[in-house]
């Protein structure tokens, strides 16, 4: 019964210090800080998910989670490494490529391309390269001995080219380099056909390109050899070991390459950036709080007659610290539903909001240049929301026990008696 008296008798004295404008504001501010930490820690922490997903569906989605290479010469029997990766548990599927290196012209300049000659059958295990062009498109990548060339859209804008065009490929001519010498032979000029574009949004568009895989062995002069087999996992923070492992049960000498080694950076870089914020913005909602000190301090001062007549009726000093602590809960209450609401509103929208500050103010947040994409993304995860929420309520609820500590130690006689 005392509690549910202490409650009401805070409820009360929290309505009715809104009348002192000076207790008020500093209320509001205390409020309006929490709520605004709350809700900019949500919309972050929803923007690292974004890109964590981005990272792991798009990104990895596309780039191998291994590699295991030919070392200065092709693999000649990569059907044996696909059999060997088949008894590895965590392996999921293999596949093999011939990897390209070569210079187009654009505006400006050459620009460096990684072409990757793909059996498209067997990759679409190991990639799902093949969500982000049209069936057509990777139709066309299936017909093996035809000059196909499929760009990303960055890179095919870049160069003016559609579906149809003629690109020149300009590569080292190996058949006319000497073994024997380290000279660098000639450049020589190789053309293929646009059949489509892929679009990931991000720097693989402007970097990276598929062709067949025979056309590609065709120009090599590899036969059936290929340059590697590309491998996908169950787990990706387990291609390492399980790249390894298969690398090293092989007879040939491999490079053993993993998405740690390419993209590693990025998952690093994306958890930096989340732990900054969240100590940062901590802070921020932890500053708001003492303002809470300072609203129940000068309330504690404000009803020193009241808290006495309560202690001379008998009420107990920890009813009295109740009291207080029920109306700084209530600022922290009210600023985490705020927040919590407008944080979540925000985030549920944010890849939205982004995209429509890009077109008002004619810029782009992100560049593919830059970015391995080109937009904001957000996901809501309602762990992340109750995590933050309940973050922002124990401050605020450390916050009360101070003053209200100090209004249980009020002495009656002397509050009566107005020192």
């Amino acid at each position: 019964m005392s509690r549910l008296l202490s409650i009401w008798v805070g409820w009360r004295f929290y309505l009715a210090r809104q009348s002192n404008s000076f207790i008020s504001f500093i209320s509001f501010a205390s409020t309006a800080g929490i709520a605004l930490g709350v809700a900019v820690l949500i919309v972050v922490l929803s923007a690292m998910n974004g890109f964590e997903r981005e990272l792991e569906n798009r990104l990895l989605g596309v780039v191998a989670h291994g590699e295991l290479t030919g070392v200065n010469e092709p693999i000649a029997h990569w059907q044996e490494i696909a059999n060997d990766a088949e008894k590895i548990p965590g392996i999921l599927a293999s596949a093999p490529f011939i990897r390209l290196q070569g210079l187009v012209q654009k505006p400006g300049g050459f620009q460096g391309l990684s072409v990757l000659g793909i059996d498209t059958e067997k990759e679409q295990k190991v990639s799902v390269i093949s969500d982000f062009m049209s069936k057509e498109t990777w139709s066309k990548l299936a017909k093996g001995d035809e000059n196909n060339i499929v760009l990303g859209k960055g890179l095919a804008d870049s160069l003016d080219l559609s579906a149809g065009d003629s690109l020149s490929l300009y590569m080292p001519d190996v058949s006319r380099q000497s073994r024997e010498s380290k000279r660098i032979a000639s450049a020589k000029s190789h053309r293929f056909v646009v059949a489509g574009v892929f679009e990931l949004g991000g720097e693989l568009d402007l970097t990276t390109a598929y062709i067949p895989m025979k056309y590609a062995a065709s120009i090599l002069g590899m036969g059936q050899g290929v340059s590697g087999v590309r491998i996908k996992v169950e787990q990706v923070f387990e291609a390492p070991k399980l790249i390894r492992e298969l690398g090293y049960s092989q007879d040939q000498y491999l490079y053993l390459s993993d998405w740690t080694r390419t993209q590693g950076n990025l998952y690093q870089d994306i958890q930096l950036v989340r732990v900054v914020m969240y100590l940062v913005l901590a802070l921020v909602i932890a500053v708001a709080c003492f303002n809470i000190v300072s609203t129940l301090v000068m309330a504690v001062r404000d009803k020193q007659s009241e808290i006495a007549i309560l202690l001379t009726m008998g009420m107990k000093r920890a009813s009295i610290m109740m009291i207080f602590i029920v109306q700084g809960a209530l600022n922290g209450v009210l600023g985490c539903v705020l927040g919590g609401v407008f944080g979540a509103i925000i985030a549920d929208n944010l890849s939205s909001i982004a995209k429509g500050i890009e077109n008002i103010l004619g810029i782009k947040l992100l560049s593919a240049d830059v970015y391995f994409i080109d937009f904001l993304p957000s996901e809501l995860i309602l762990s992340d929301v109750f995590t933050v929420l309940l973050l922002a309520f124990i401050m605020s609820l450390l916050a009360t026990i101070y003053p209200a500590w100090k209004a249980s130690q009020t002495q009656p006689a002397m509050a009566l008696a107005g020192r």
